[in-house]
């Protein structure tokens, strides 16, 4: 090959090597995907007593292994509504045969400052100097009806009434006396002069007699 030839070779390979280098294959692009949209949180809402019961009992039984519940309330949260036998905030008061003391424990759904907080909160022990006629503690085995299908049994009975008294404020308690033989709700329309109440067992959930 003369010199001539060889120089326009060698020029082309060069050439080719370097088409080849400036055309080397880019690593290939990762796809991202579109973040997750996060769902906004549902809004709180009224729950029944044995949610809001069972949160309270857990610290109530770290305070003192024999703890049994002595009463449990339906409260108000502003903001969120009570119906149907639930409630923004349910207050327990737990008493300890033991310690011959007794606590107030509060569940609330959600926080209203300054005086209500989200959760549990517990208050300070007080002297309990036992059971009497009108007070005394229960079994938590015994607390089987929740506070909402109580409500709808009680409402049963007061159906005539409240069709003549609509709109009436309606209070829950559950508490054990000696009238009854295990714990009862006690639900109220209206108030002790111009209302009903209704009482049932929160172990069969039918009228208490």
């Amino acid at each position: 090959m003369d010199k001539t030839l060889w120089k326009s070779a060698a020029a082309v390979a060069a050439a080719l090597m370097m088409a080849a280098c400036s055309e080397a294959p880019q690593p290939a692009q990762t796809k991202t995907e579109p973040a997750a949209k996060t769902e906004p949180a549902a809004p709180p809402e009224a729950v029944a007593a044995r949610t809001a019961f069972f949160e309270m009992y857990k610290p109530a039984r770290t305070w003192a292994p024999d703890v049994m519940p002595l009463t449990l309330s339906a409260g108000e949260v502003p903001g969120i509504k009570n119906e149907d036998g639930k409630a923004g905030m349910w207050t327990a008061v737990f008493v300890s045969a033991v310690r011959h003391e007794a606590r107030t424990f509060t569940y609330a759904v959600t926080d209203h400052a300054p005086d209500i907080q989200k959760g549990v909160s517990v208050g300070g022990a007080e002297v309990w100097s036992g059971p009497t006629a009108k007070s005394r503690p229960f079994e938590v085995a015994e607390f089987v009806t929740n506070s909402d299908d109580a409500f709808k049994t009680a409402s049963q009975k007061a159906d005539a009434w409240l069709k003549k008294h609509p709109g009436k404020k309606v209070t829950i308690t559950l508490a054990s006396t000696s009238r009854f033989a295990g714990p009862v709700w006690y639900i109220m329309w209206g108030d002790p002069k111009n209302g009903y109440l209704a009482f049932i067992s929160a172990t069969t959930g039918q009228p208490a007699k």
